[in-house]
């Protein structure tokens, strides 16, 4: 006769192991269902000020402060195994030497959660759309599917900063859409370009060719006006 704590090791090791294997079914299971996203971004537009980025900077540099439409239907990125999609624009342009890589810097950036997530404060809420009723100022559900956002002239969360303290004239700048799916069991996954079975590639998510111009403003000093936030990013 075996004791009662062998008795309860055998159920606890049976428990577990049917746990494992219905938490890898589950994992495996998005593999199968589609996914088509899309989006659009456009360029509304671009300052390049002298200055300083943060209130703790410790000298003036040039940053940029990029303005964007954004249009994106990643609906079909939410499953039964979707708990949150974390949701970002990057800016990337060459390196002043071209040796090194490009610099990518993110601009802005949320989280996206699924119906059946918990709330949690730092849940992007979507604002609401002109002239419409269909959310009031007191909730946080949004006026759109979940994965669904139309923005228009959105100000940027993050400002743009390079480790040579120049950006102005820099050429060949592009906006990125990007994402990570946060699953409730599984890997997380990032953006997808390419086809990979029932999952398709993103459509768009990249914005026109521009520049950086030139600085307008002098001695502008972000520390003290409202909003000012540091960046993100790969320093060229």
């Amino acid at each position: 006769m075996h004791s009662t704590l062998v008795r309860a090791q055998n159920v606890f090791g049976l428990f577990t192991t049917v746990a494992f294997c219905v938490a890898t079914a589950i994992a495996l299971s998005v593999l199968i269902s589609p996914q088509e996203p899309s989006a659009s971004i456009k360029l509304r537009n671009v300052q390049v000020v002298r200055g300083r980025p943060h209130y703790y900077s410790q000298k003036k540099e040039e940053y940029a402060h990029i303005k964007f439409d954004l249009d994106a239907d990643l609906s079909s990125l939410f499953n039964w195994n979707t708990k949150q999609v974390f949701l970002y624009i990057t800016a990337t342009y060459p390196s002043l030497k071209a040796s090194e890589p490009p610099s990518q810097v993110i601009i802005w950036d949320a989280i996206l959660p699924s119906s059946s997530a918990p709330w949690h404060e730092n849940h992007y809420i979507h604002p609401n759309p002109k002239n419409s009723k269909t959310r009031s100022k007191t909730t946080s559900l949004s006026p759109y599917p979940a994965g669904e956002i139309h923005l228009s002239n959105q100000r940027p969360k993050y400002q743009i900063t390079d480790m040579s303290g120049k950006l102005q004239n820099r050429t060949d700048v592009v906006l990125e859409l990007g994402w990570n799916v946060q699953p409730w069991v599984g890997a997380l996954t990032w953006i997808n370009w390419q086809d990979v079975g029932a999952w398709k590639g993103l459509k768009g998510g990249k914005s026109d060719i521009f520049t950086f111009p030139e600085t307008k403003r002098k001695d502008v000093d972000l520390g003290t006006a409202k909003g000012g936030e540091g960046n993100r990013g790969k320093p060229a």
